[in-house]
């Protein structure tokens, strides 16, 4: 544990070195070279916790991201809060939490066809923190469903708030409003088409199937499995 432990502080460190330069030399190579020295953390260990350069640096950049939001929202009161309300906070501090100029070298890095799938893995990674931050303890078809509308919603907020000049990114979270609120009228029709005797009796062959479907028990798992 405690190498772990020793392992989690270098890549932070070598994390906050790197984060001057992102502005300048992008999520590159030159700097994760650069953050090395900044940081006199040992070269051998820093390539090897960064293998990719930039790109592992980017990832480990988006991954703080989560870990922050999810420990900023574990110690917010959330109980007076409308759900939607809550899922708007969570996306709110995701974005308040990042520098501006890191997610957009990030989101140009990740926009390349050979790092297209990963980028897409991170996004769904923060709808999925937000998601078992708030609670959610679906197992079937509804925790993907869950997620695929989060993960749309949040990368049309990232790129609506990367190109936002509004005071207090106010036009952003009335973007981030509206979003959620067209995700949240489409879960109240799909409830409506599930309690509807005609459309069950025409989706009872297709539901059967799609109710075998069960949320993956670690991470790793990913994309989940089929039921026996």
């Amino acid at each position: 544990m405690e190498n772990e432990n020793s392992i989690e502080r270098v890549k932070s460190l070598l994390l906050q070195a790197a984060l001057p330069h992102v502005a300048f030399d992008g999520w590159s190579e030159t700097t994760l070279r650069t953050a090395i020295a900044d940081s006199a953390a040992d070269p051998v260990l820093a390539q090897a916790l960064f293998p990719r350069g930039g790109i592992d640096l980017a990832v480990a950049y988006h991954r703080a991201g989560d870990r922050a939001m999810a420990e900023a929202l574990q110690n917010r009161d959330l109980s007076a809060m409308r759900f939607r309300d809550r899922v708007a906070l969570a996306v709110r501090l995701r974005l308040e939490l990042a520098e501006k100029e890191a997610v957009q070298r990030g989101t140009a890095v990740f926009a390349l066809p050979a790092h297209a799938a990963e980028g897409a893995a991170l996004i769904w990674g923060t709808a999925d923190t937000i998601w078992n931050v708030l609670g959610d303890n679906s197992r079937d078809l509804n925790w993907y469903s869950k997620r695929t509308s989060l993960s749309a919603v949040y990368a049309a907020t990232v790129l609506y708030w990367l190109g936002d000049q509004s005071e207090a990114q106010a036009d952003t979270w009335e973007f981030l409003d509206r979003r959620i609120e067209n995700v949240m009228q489409f879960e109240k029709l799909k409830a409506g088409l599930q309690e509807n005797p005609a459309v069950k009796a025409l989706l009872k062959g297709p539901m059967k199937v799609l109710e075998r479907i069960s949320a993956p028990k670690e991470p790793q798992d990913l994309p989940g499995k089929m039921k026996g």
